[in-house]
């Protein structure tokens, strides 16, 4: 038979488990805190990465594909940014590439659809897939312009002394011609109709654009003579007013391309990534603010390619003062790394996201897919946790 508990003792029972519930934790050995288990994401998020076929593999086959988007579904990532046209090539079977130079998707692509294969991949996933336009406006990369402009002279675009427009090798058509910009018109909706599954398209740094130095071949010279007075283009190519005209004209055209793309498919997502505003403009043309006081885009995603956290902090400041329509998503583009330079630190990338979140970005997009798949770690570890 068991013998009572006395009051007493549980009394004192219970005035020790009280007193042990109060002591402080000693200050020589402090509790590791951790993220939480499970990462909070943001159900509005953009958690982007870009997919080249430059300093890649990642589309050299169906399997590299295939792990390709599981190691961005595992870093986190919801949209794939993917290459489909650079340096006079696609990555998908084109007719009009092949009407135009006579090849219709980039060589070591023949017999395949880089394209349809990562859009089936992806999608089966739940990633979200995106028509990447890298080149734009470009024709070409210290090629002299390349086949397209051999094909198509009048297409190129002209500098004051009438030399073909390059800047940092990329080779230049004329964003003005109207044939040109048909061509650029062309290649999307010929994306948008081929694959009626594609989520987004895309443009960048290169569309539209055009270096400020151009805009002095015969057919842009008459159309500014036309709209004043019989006038020449100022000889000062970084004149406000004749960067202005030229980015108005530019303008024009973003708004005609959303147009006819969202003719052919309403709830496409229709993004831009331009370089950094004012600077953007003033070297290449770019108005972004304009684009998205206008609400000609559905995000944009300026590319803030930095290598120090002052540097970041400053270009994210200066992106978020111009940023009025606020209906309108903008995502800062994140380096992780470029060709085959090397990775930012992980802490220097933490800090970035940090800052984006304290301005009130909700997500990013990354450049590029090598980069992400070297920091595994860091994103599969400590990236949803900076949401």
């Amino acid at each position: 038979m068991r013998k009572p508990v006395s009051f007493l003792f549980i009394a004192i029972l219970i005035l020790l488990s009280v007193s042990s519930c109060g002591k402080k934790e000693s200050t020589s050995t402090p509790p590791v805190v951790g993220p939480p288990t499970t990462p909070v994401w943001d159900p509005n998020a953009m958690r982007g990465v870009w997919v080249t076929n430059v300093a890649s593999t990642a589309l050299d086959s169906r399997e590299n594909i295939r792990s390709c988007v599981q190691q961005c579904k595992a870093a986190g990532i919801n949209n794939i940014f993917v290459v489909v046209y650079n340096n006079a090539r696609t990555t998908y079977p084109s007719t009009i590439m092949q009407n135009l130079i006579g090849i219709p998707i980039q060589e070591k692509f023949a017999g395949r659809d880089p394209l349809k294969e990562i859009i089936e991949e992806g999608q089966a996933l739940g990633l979200k897939i995106h028509a990447w336009f890298e080149y734009g406006f470009s024709s070409s990369y210290s090629q002299n312009g390349g086949p397209i402009v051999t094909a198509k002279p009048h297409w190129a675009a002209r500098d004051a002394g009438g030399n073909l427009t390059v800047k940092n090798g990329f080779d230049w058509l004329n964003a003005f011609h109207p044939e040109v910009q048909q061509y650029i018109i062309d290649l999307f909706k010929e994306v948008i109709t081929k694959y009626p599954t594609i989520d987004g398209v895309q443009g960048d740094d290169r569309l539209p654009a055009l270096p400020s130095s151009a805009g002095y071949d015969t057919y842009t010279v008459d159309l500014y003579k036309a709209e004043h007075a019989g006038a020449e283009p100022p000889g000062l190519s970084t004149d406000p007013n004749w960067v202005d005209w030229r980015a108005k004209k530019l303008n024009a055209f973003l708004k005609r391309l959303r147009t006819e793309v969202k003719a052919l498919k309403p709830n496409i997502q229709f993004t831009m990534s331009p370089s950094p505003f004012p600077w953007g403009k003033t070297e290449y043309l770019q108005d972004w603010p304009a684009w998205v006081d206008s609400g000609w885009v559905d995000a944009v995603i300026p590319q803030c390619y930095r290598y120090d956290i002052s540097a970041y902090n400053a270009t994210i400041a200066q992106q978020k003062s111009y940023h009025r329509n606020t209906n309108v998503p903008l995502y800062p583009g994140v380096l992780i790394r470029t060709g085959g330079g090397p990775l930012q630190p992980d802490a220097l990338l933490t800090q970035f996201i940090q800052t984006n979140r304290r301005s009130g970005f909700k997500g990013e997009v990354f450049f590029y897919y090598e980069g992400l798949k070297d920091k595994k770690s860091w994103f599969e570890g400590q990236y949803p946790y900076t949401q």
